[in-house]
C-alpha cells in the first residue's frame, strides 16, 4: 500500500494514535506529569471537605438533639442549701405543783395511843384505822356509821370526788342515812321535807363531838398513807392537804337555804329545779340536803379543822 501523504494524515477526520515507539517522547513531554498531580491533588481535597462536612452536620445534629432533650425536660429547681438544725432543748420534766398548804405546818394534838405505833404499810392499815376510829368516836359507833374496809382509800377518794359533779357512793367511807328521802308537796310543788334533816343528825352529832385538834393530829400522823393513796388515784404529782383544804373550802361555799328547796323528778333522781343549785358541787348538795341547822354545825367544825391543817409553826407534830 502506498504511503500516505503528510497532508492526508493532516486531513484525517479521526487521526490515528502514535505508535508505540512515540511513547518516550509523550512520557517525557514536560507538561503531561503537572497534569495528572493537579487531579489527584483536587480528588484528595474534595474528599477532605465532604469528610469535614459530614463531620459538621454530624455535630450540629448532635448539638440540635441535646438542646431539644434540655427543652422537653423541665428543669428542677436546685435543693436548698442544707442547713444545720437548730438545737432543740429537751423538754423539761413536768414540775410538781407549788404546795398552798405543807401539812408540816399544820397543828394537832396526836393523842399518845395513836403517835405511839409504828405507821402501817398502806395495804395493811385497815386494822390500825380501826382502832383508831373506834378509839375517836367508840366502838359502837365504827360499825353503825364507818364501812371498815379500804378506810384510807375510802377517805381520800370521798374528799378528791367532793367538789366534782358526782361522788362514787360505792367509796364512801361512812354508810348513807337510814331511811328514804322526805320530800313534801307534789307535781310542781315538790321541795325536800323538813323532817329530811333528822336523818343527818347521827352524823352532825359525831361531828361535833369530835375534838378538831385531836382529829388534825391523828389526819397528820396517817397523812403518809394518805399522800400515798392519793398519788396512787392518778396525781403523781398533787399534795393532799392542799385537795383536802379545796374540798373544805368547797363544802363552806354551800348556799345557806333558808326555805326547802324545790324538786322535780323528771325520771327516778331528784333534781333541783333552779338550775343554779342543780351546777352545785356533790359535796354542796350534801350540805343543801341535811338542812339549814345542821349544815351550819357542820360549817362550824369544818372551820375549826380548816384552821388546824392549815396554821403553822406547831414543833410538836412529826414531820411527815
Amino acid at each position: 500500500m502506498a504511503s500516505r501523504s503528510a497532508t492526508d494524515e493532516a486531513h484525517r477526520l479521526d487521526p490515528a494514535f502514535p505508535s508505540t515507539a512515540d511513547a518516550p517522547a509523550l512520557a517525557a513531554d514536560s507538561d503531561a506529569r503537572p497534569i495528572r498531580a493537579r487531579r489527584r491533588d483536587g480528588v484528595a481535597r474534595l474528599v477532605w471537605v465532604v469528610l469535614a462536612l459530614v463531620v459538621l452536620a454530624a455535630l450540629a445534629y448532635f448539638l440540635w438533639q441535646k438542646n431539644q432533650s434540655r427543652e422537653a425536660i423541665p428543669p428542677v429547681a436546685s435543693a436548698p442549701a442544707e442547713v444545720a438544725p437548730a438545737e432543740v432543748a429537751p423538754p423539761a420534766a413536768d414540775a410538781a405543783p407549788a404546795i398552798n398548804h405543807p401539812i408540816e405546818q399544820a397543828r394537832g394534838n396526836v393523842p399518845p395511843s395513836v403517835e405511839q405505833k409504828p405507821l402501817p404499810a398502806l395495804m395493811v392499815s385497815d386494822t390500825t384505822m380501826q382502832n383508831t376510829l373506834a378509839d375517836l368516836f367508840g366502838s359502837a359507833t365504827l360499825g353503825r356509821i364507818f364501812y371498815e374496809d379500804a378506810i384510807v382509800h375510802r377517805f381520800v377518794t370521798t374528799v378528791d370526788n367532793l367538789p366534782r359533779k358526782t361522788l362514787p357512793l360505792r367509796y364512801l367511807p361512812v354508810k348513807p342515812p337510814g331511811g328514804a328521802f322526805v320530800t313534801t308537796g307534789s307535781d310542781d310543788a315538790l321541795a325536800i321535807g323538813a323532817d329530811n334533816a333528822a336523818r343527818y343528825t347521827p352524823y352532825v352529832r359525831l361531828i361535833d363531838a369530835v375534838d378538831a385538834k385531836t382529829l388534825a393530829g391523828i389526819y397528820v400522823h396517817f397523812y403518809p398513807l394518805m399522800q400515798q393513796d392519793y398519788r396512787a388515784l392518778g396525781y403523781p404529782n398533787g399534795y393532799f392537804n392542799d385537795r383536802l383544804v379545796q374540798a373544805i373550802d368547797d363544802l363552806l361555799a354551800a348556799p345557806d337555804l333558808t326555805a326547802p328547796p324545790a324538786l322535780a323528778q323528771p325520771k327516778v333522781l331528784y333534781v333541783y329545779t333552779d338550775p343554779e343549785l342543780e351546777s352545785r358541787s356533790a359535796g354542796q348538795k350534801i350540805m343543801m340536803r341535811m338542812g339549814s341547822a345542821n349544815a351550819a354545825r357542820v360549817r362550824a367544825k369544818l372551820r375549826e379543822i380548816r384552821a388546824e391543817i392549815t396554821a403553822s409553826g406547831n414543833t410538836d407534830l412529826r414531820k411527815k
